[in-house]
């Protein structure tokens, strides 16, 4: 055999000669036939080459066929992980959270409403009053909406003529709350003619040092406002989620399949909802099928994701009903017992590239729900098809998540529940029943069967600061595979350029933390 070295300015051109890329391609990982079901921890990405900084790698992605967010991520409909301000939070950070639905839909649809309000671009429903209210009512607003720019109309109804506006530099120290605003309100207003565009007004706001813009039409008349609060948040948080037309942040939420859950989703509608999930273990299903056709013969303007669902063959069925998103995953989730108990399921890395693969042809984007564990988990949900993932024990330890921390052997700690834990299944505080029993068909059940448990979870802090750390870490990740963006990701997946490679159990101990006798793991700084 020939010992000579070859030139090195050729390895190139020698390296063309083998007649695959090193690796597997994502059919090869996922073979059943070889390696059966795979979870993510039992594969890697073979890195590519690097030319660009990881700044630069967009995360752009579809969440339905209409809704696109700037990062990945959607918060579970959970009790215990998201409600208004988890997310408010979401959004902020360019992702989406789901509000769970184990509560009344009045209270849904109000967690719906405070979203919407958050951020605005034109506020066309603003709070108004009239000269003759009076300071106590601004106070009273002050401390249940938390803001007093408030404008006054000669009719305290919008449409109104602007006569004046009240802030609360005009209350602070005014003693008197029986005077009437008209004695107290400012009426030397800037303002902003009816068809004025956003960043038109938005100049005007920021040159006038005001904290609200009215905007009136040719007779003086309220027609819209615009807040400086928001023009702040527009710059801290510009990979926000807004809907393109109103400005407003994105809201989804979770509702079950029953008639009454029509009733519900109707309110949430009303209160300026953009997606909702239809919260199912088993997507495949009459009710669902029947529940995302009446959603778009009667509430077009919203798009529906259904679910979950593990294989082509549920999803087929949700994709012809018109379904604009679909949801994967059961029994993956770490607080889920459904393949324990119900011996139902799939393995979730071979359950995304499965569906994905196949909804994919549609253009209908998925959403991995459940297994995601730390930034590597959302790679690889990303690599094999999913559009982004969902998160809820990744989040149930920050500070917007409902509950109330704790400390147990030194340690801060939040409560963590499945929905289909017994804990929430015989939660009932509303005439709207449960939603942990309708979630898993088993609302007229005398006995329940749980498919969940109850935990807790490590405190993580504000998700605002833990959402921009699993940002950064996902741009790493991609830069290290050599890819500029999240759909450039799924195309050099599907086309063979990005590689994989099987882990052994000693390959994934290799790949962790290992040979120290302690150490201490900080996730970012």
């Amino acid at each position: 055999m020939s010992s000579s070295v070859l030139d090195h300015t050729q390895a190139l051109e020698v390296l063309k000669e083998y007649k695959e890329r090193d690796g597997l391609s994502v059919s090869q990982l996922l073979d059943e036939q070889l390696s059966g079901g795979l979870t993510y921890n039992d594969f890697l990405i073979l890195p590519g080459y690097i030319d660009f900084p990881a700044h630069k790698v967009n995360l752009d992605s579809k969440i339905t066929k209409k809704i696109s967010v700037r990062t990945p991520f959607l918060s579970s409909p959970m009790d215990t992980v998201t409600e208004a301000d988890m997310a408010i939070s979401m959004a902020l950070l360019g992702g989406i959270g789901i509000i769970h639905h184990n509560c009344s839909a009045e209270e849904q649809a109000e967690m719906v409403r405070k979203v919407k309000k958050f951020e605005n671009g034109f506020i066309v429903d603003p709070v108004v009053l009239s000269p003759k209210h009076t300071v106590a009512d601004v106070k009273h607003i002050k401390e249940t909406q938390g803001f007093c720019g408030i404008p006054i109309t000669d009719t305290g109804k919008m449409n109104g003529k602007l006569v004046g506006i009240v802030t609360a530099r005009d209350i602070q120290f005014h003693a008197d709350d029986s005077s009437p605003l008209e004695a107290v309100m400012t009426t030397d207003l800037v303002v902003a003619k009816q068809g004025i565009t956003l960043a038109d007004a938005n100049r005007i706001l920021f040159s006038s040092k005001k904290g609200k813009l009215p905007i009136v039409d040719e007779n003086g008349c309220l027609v819209s406002l615009l807040a400086r609060s928001d023009l702040l948040k527009n710059q801290n948080y510009p990979l926000a989620s807004k809907s393109p037309s109103s400005k407003q942040l994105l809201a989804g939420a979770a509702v079950g399949t029953r008639p009454d859950d029509k009733e519900r989703l109707t309110m949430l509608a009303e209160a300026g909802l953009d997606v909702v999930v239809l919260d199912s273990s088993q997507g495949n299903s009459i009710y669902q099928v029947e529940m995302i056709k009446w959603v778009k013969a009667n509430l077009p303007q919203v798009e529906v994701i259904a679910g979950n669902v593990v294989t082509r063959e549920q999803a087929a069925n949700l994709i012809a009903a018109g379904a604009d998103g679909i949801k994967i995953g059961m029994g993956s989730g770490s607080i889920c017992i459904t393949q324990e108990v119900m011996a139902c399921g799939r393995p979730q890395a071979t359950a995304v590239h499965r569906v994905s693969e196949f909804a994919r042809r549609f253009g209908v984007p998925t959403i991995a729900d459940g297994g995601i564990g730390n930034v590597g988990h959302i790679v690889k949900a990303l690599a094999l098809g999913a559009s982004a993932v969902m998160m809820g024990g990744l989040l149930a330890g920050c500070e917007e998540a409902p509950g109330t921390y704790f400390f147990k052997d030194g340690v801060r700690l939040k409560r963590y529940r499945g929905m289909g834990s017994i804990d929430a299944m015989t939660k009932v505080n509303s005439k709207d029943g449960n939603a942990a029993t309708k979630r898993y068909f088993s609302e007229g059940d005398t006995v329940k069967v749980a498919q969940g448990v109850v935990g807790s979870v490590v405190d993580k802090g504000s998700a605002r600061n833990f959402l921009t750390y699993l940002i950064t870490g996902v741009q790493h990740s991609l830069q290290d595979i050599g890819c500029t963006s999240a759909d450039a990701f799924h195309e050099d997946v599907f086309a063979g350029k990005v590689r994989f490679e099987k882990r052994t159990a000693a390959a994934q101990l290799e790949g962790g933390v290992h040979g120290l006798h302690s150490y201490e793991k900080k996730l970012y700084a």
